[in-house]
Order: structure tokens, then C-alpha cells, then sequence
């Protein structure tokens, strides 16, 4: 009997991965204080290595990309410590682990920055509510980036990883999604510059693509991934062409070499779901790397996208958070753990390492 394409190995570039299962990044606010990764978190990552590739959670890539409480950073010797113990981890249980590369932009607030205010490409706010560490508070109109603060901002992307490839990750994924501060740029709703970063497609797009050479360039291009959010309206989120907007970022991307190209785009139904209708399958003919897939996918559906042709990798994000034996889950029709919601961000191991495998 043929094997189900979901748990098949997949070459990624230099790399095999053991099945096409990809645990999605998760922000779970377990970090320390000062945004060290602890034993807690080697923990709650070596419990999830069935999955082919993980993706870590959005981690920081300077002190000015900060914005979110319990989050790990990759900017200090004590990030790079925290986090080796978290890819030896990974490693010893056979696993793979790119670090996610994470600015927040105007998705910040001064509570998280010593008072500044958060950067962006436009003083645009975003319309949502930020949870800061003096309570609950609406996000602030931003700075504008001045055109000179641009190429800092991408080296500190590059110095990043230099980190990670230092702390011990297979590679690093270029955060371009959800609203964070490479999304910003891209998407015409909170990007209203009139110089060479705004303006056409091609001028919002500059910030991303200058980026990933950078990245690329800090390590290799097979060691490197972009996500992208196409169509997802979180963080206040918006754009008047997602078809034009993205299509051209994942034509542009083609030139790169890149380890992959990750869409998160929710299906019709799921609680992140854009307005705009799906276009993961118009970037599918338009991107010719190893495409991931992630949005309310379950093992029936993954399935399906797969032997269409759809992607060749799919990623889960719930599921392995309440289920860190998912592959075996998936592989056996057994039955899975609920997410406990309550308890997504809240400090210790309740809702984080706690989880029962199916043994237990």
C-alpha cells in the first residue's frame, strides 16, 4: 500500500526532511523577561521533532523589533545561548528548526520601548489593541522610518542570522507576514510613502526583497524561507490588490534560491480568514521553489492539497500546539487533544509542555 504523500520524506534543498509536516511558528510568550529562551522552551520544541520542519515562534531581531510580551529575541550573546540549548534539543531527537525572523513595526508600542515610538514605513496605526506590560492599550500612531534608517533595520535582519546560524538552527524564516513591519511595507494600506519604498508594487516590494538578499547573503539561500500573509486582515491589515501585490513578491522571490516560500492564508471558515479570496493557488503558478501551505488544514485536507499539487509541504499550527505527536496522530486516525485557549500565553508549562502523547 502507497505511503500517504503527507509522510513522505521531502528533500529541501540540502536537507531531507523526514515528512512534509511543517509545525507552523506560534508565539507562546515563555521567553524570559528579557527575551532568553529557557529550558522550558527545549522542552516544548524537542516534544514536536515528528514534524518534518519546525518553524520556531516570531523572534525578535533587535531591541527596536519588540512588541510582544514573553517573546524570545536573537539580538544579545544571552539569546544565542538560550536558543542553542533549543536546536541541540531539536537535533538530539532527530528534528529540524529554522528560527523565525521577527520586527514588529508599528504592531509595538513605547510601553515595550522605553517610550519611543514604534517604527514603520507610514504614521499609520494599526486599529487594534496591543498588550503591553502596563495593561491593555490601543496601538499608537507610528514613526515613519527616514529613508537613512532603512538599510540599518535590514542589516540588523542579516545580523540576525548570523545569530541563529550561530545558535545552531537550520535556517531562518524572513517573518513577512501578519501585519508585522516587512508586511507593512508591502501592502498599500499601511504603507502611503511616496519615495523609493511606496508608491507601485514594485517600490513596496523593495523592502522585502532587499531583505532577503541580505539574509541570503548572511548565510545561503537554501538555509532560508519567507512567509508571506496574502490575504489575512490580523493586525489591521489591508491591501487593493493582494493578486498584484503578491504576485509580484513571489515572482520576484523566484530569483533567490530560496529554501521555501510559506503562505499563510486561512481557509474559508477559519477565525483568520481574509476577505479577499484565497490566492495561494495563482502563487503556486507563479513561485517554482518548495511551497508550505498553513490555515485550518487537518489531515484530510493536507492530504488533498498535496496530491493536487497545491504545495509540496503544509503546515499546522493548533494542532501541534495541543498535539506534539501530530504525525503519529495523523498516521494512526487517532484522536486529538483540544487547545487549551486559556492558557496560550500564560507562564509555565500549563498549555505548553503539558500536552499528553498518546501513551500517556
Amino acid at each position: 500500500m502507497k505511503e500517504n504523500i503527507l509522510f513522505e520524506p521531502y528533500p529541501l534543498k540540502t536537507m531531507t526532511l523526514r515528512n512534509r509536516m511543517v509545525m507552523a511558528p506560534l508565539t507562546r510568550g515563555r521567553a524570559e523577561a528579557d527575551g532568553t529562551p529557557n529550558d522550558l522552551m527545549a522542552r516544548y520544541y524537542r516534544q514536536r521533532t515528528e514534524a518534518g520542519l519546525i518553524v520556531s515562534e516570531a523572534t525578535a531581531i533587535s531591541r527596536g523589533g519588540v512588541g510582544w510580551l514573553g517573546a524570545p529575541g536573537i539580538y544579545t550573546d544571552a539569546h544565542v545561548a538560550g536558543w542553542r540549548k533549543v536546536t541541540e534539543a531539536v537535533h538530539e531527537a532527530g528534528g529540524r528548526i529554522f528560527l523565525q525572523l521577527w520586527h514588529m513595526g508599528r504592531a509595538s508600542h513605547p510601553d515595550f520601548l522605553d517610550g519611543e515610538l514604534p517604527v514603520a514605513p507610514s504614521a499609520v496605526a494599526a486599529d487594534e489593541w496591543s498588550r503591553t506590560p502596563l495593561g491593555k492599550k490601543r496601538y499608537v500612531v507610528p514613526r515613519a522610518l527616514e529613508l537613512d534608517e532603512i538599510p540599518g533595520i535590514v542589516n540588523e535582519y542579516a545580523a540576525a542570522a548570523e545569530r541563529a546560524r550561530d545558535a545552531g538552527f537550520d535556517g531562518v524564516e524572513i517573518h513577512g507576514a501578519n501585519g508585522y513591519l516587512i508586511d507593512q511595507f508591502l501592502r498599500d494600506g499601511s504603507n502611503r510613502r511616496t519615495d523609493a519604498y511606496g508608491g507601485s508594487v514594485a517600490n513596496r516590494a523593495r523592502f522585502l526583497l532587499e531583505v532577503t538578499e541580505a539574509v541570503c547573503g548572511a548565510w545561503s539561500p537554501d538555509r532560508v524561507g519567507v512567509r508571506l500573509s496574502p490575504t489575512g486582515g490580523y493586525n489591521d491589515m489591508r491591501d487593493g490588490d493582494p493578486p498584484a501585490t503578491f504576485g509580484y513578491a513571489a515572482e520576484a522571490l523566484n530569483s533567490f534560491g530560496l529554501a521555501y516560500l510559506h503562505l499563510m492564508e486561512a481557509l474559508p471558515g477559519h477565525p483568520l480568514a481574509g476577505t479577499h479570496e484565497r490566492i495561494s493557488p495563482m502563487l503556486r503558478t507563479i513561485y517554482q521553489g518548495a511551497l508550505i501551505i498553513n490555515g485550518g488544514f487537518d489531515a484530510q485536507l493536507a492530504t488533498a492539497a498535496l496530491a493536487r499539487g497545491e504545495a509540496d509541504l503544509v503546515a499546522f499550527g493548533m494542532l501541534f500546539l495541543a498535539n506534539p505527536d501530530l504525525v503519529r496522530r495523523f498516521r494512526e486516525g487517532a484522536p486529538l487533544n483540544a487547545p487549551d485557549y486559556a492558557t496560550l500565553y500564560t507562564p509555565g508549562p500549563q498549555g505548553y509542555a503539558d500536552y499528553p502523547a498518546l501513551e500517556a
